[in-house]
């Protein structure tokens, strides 16, 4: 129980649990964090569709359903979500509104109009930025930014976003939601800086870096002879993988050509989204390229541990702009990584202060493969550099820690 005053905070985010999308993951501790801190919270957020892109069976039927909880109250509203991410128009009408009922549950969230000490918003989408702002206008106290990419930086670099209009209208949002809230929190000092340049001096103050955490409780090594070899049907052999969302901002193509040259190697993409297709067509005739599908959370230090290597890889542009919450899960299970990343980002800084990994440039096909080829031929130094990675991760960015810093910022 924090011993400073109880704060009433309304959460804003695409994400919660059952949910198993990272930013939801993130979202769901933090929350869980600031209640053992003795705080009310009433979050507001989708109904659980992340895994398939739709609404899960037992969610589906109701425009919102809401829970109440011993900390507060979840209300969880239709997401709108469309059966695919190559829909850019699609998208923007689901997240407009999926925003729009955010906003209006906000209003009611712990009471209709109850007066708030503060509002948590979580983008993407970046439309939660303004609904945040007006939650704050009709319930008060501050509006905390939590930024996990920064849009639409990240669309544009890699060519999903093309409309000079559309790139206009989203910067536009971008600094507004930005210039509305009391505090923006950025993963790390690259995308903190990316967002200054876009604000006058004024605004520089309002900017934080709090970086994601990982919950070593929940994630821990294990065996690499897991069940899940089994269900992929993997034996004993080495394992590269890739865990997460299998999307066009990703670069898993590298793996593709990574398996034809090394035939030996088992390359398992374990995950789900827009590219998962192309990619299964593309490694039709690699009988050592395997796809998973997600698992449940409460399998996730298993997945993790089927890897011998795991591949953190974003196309060139995106290192400046997001940071993959994985990387830190990676660490945690105890697992070497090598990324394909903008060198003299947040990933590369991590894997060399924890001693963990290899990076290389982002879609330098010769160079990932010839890491990756380095990387596996010392068996024991890929297990000392999972176990650094693991002691690094111990000692920086606990839960608790990360909760008491947004504490800080609504008791300032």
């Amino acid at each position: 129980m924090s011993k400073s005053k109880k704060l009433r905070l309304i959460v804003l985010c695409p994400h919660f649990e059952p949910d198993m999308a990272p930013t939801g993951v993130v979202m769901t501790r933090i929350v869980h964090e600031l209640a053992a801190r003795g705080h009310e919270l009433h979050v507001v957020t989708s109904l659980p569709w992340y895994r398939k892109h739709q609404v899960e069976t037992g969610w589906a039927g109701a425009l919102w359903r809401i829970e109440k909880t011993t900390w507060g109250s979840t209300s969880r509203v239709q997401p709108f979500a469309g059966q695919t991410k190559s829909n850019l128009v699609r998208r923007a009408v689901g997240f407009i509104l999926f925003s729009y009922f955010v906003g209006l549950r906000a209003l009611f969230a712990g009471g209709f109009w109850r007066r708030a000490d503060g509002v948590l918003a979580m983008s993407p989408p970046l439309t939660l930025g303004l609904i945040g702002w007006h939650t704050k206008l009709f319930r008060g106290g501050k509006l905390v930014f939590n930024i996990q990419d920064v849009f639409p930086d990240a669309a544009v670099e890699t060519g999903a976003i093309s409309n000079q209009r559309i790139i206009a209208a989203a910067s536009w949002l971008e600094r507004v939601s930005y210039q509305r809230s009391d505090s923006v929190v950025l993963l790390s000092d690259d995308l903190a800086n990316n967002v200054q340049r876009k604000l006058d001096q004024k605004f520089h103050k309002r900017i934080r870096v709090i970086p994601n955490f990982v919950d070593t409780q929940a994630i821990v090594p294990m065996s690499r002879l897991t069940n899940y070899r089994r269900e992929l049907g993997v034996d004993e052999s080495l394992v590269v993988m890739y865990a997460g969302n299998v999307g066009f901002s990703q670069s898993l193509e590298l793996m593709i050509e990574a398996a034809r040259v090394l035939p030996n190697v088992i390359f398992v993409i374990n995950g789900e989204g827009a590219a998962r297709k192309s990619l299964e067509a593309k490694a039709h005739a690699l009988s050592n390229v395997k796809f998973g599908d997600y698992q449940d959370a409460s399998r996730l230090s298993e997945v993790l541990a089927t890897g011998d290597l795991h591949v953190v890889p974003l196309r060139r542009g995106l290192g400046s702009v997001s940071v993959p919450s994985k990387t830190y899960s990676i660490l945690a299970a105890g697992r070497p990584i090598c990324a394909a990343i903008d060198l003299d980002t947040e990933v590369p800084r991590i894997l060399a202060a924890a001693n963990a990994g290899v990076c290389v440039e982002p879609d330098n096909q010769a160079a990932f493969v010839s890491a990756i080829a380095a990387m596996i031929s010392d068996r024991k130094s890929l297990e000392e550099m999972g176990a650094s990675g693991r002691k690094w991760v111990e000692g920086h960015a606990s839960p608790q820690s990360i909760a008491q810093r947004y504490e800080a910022l609504y008791m300032r």
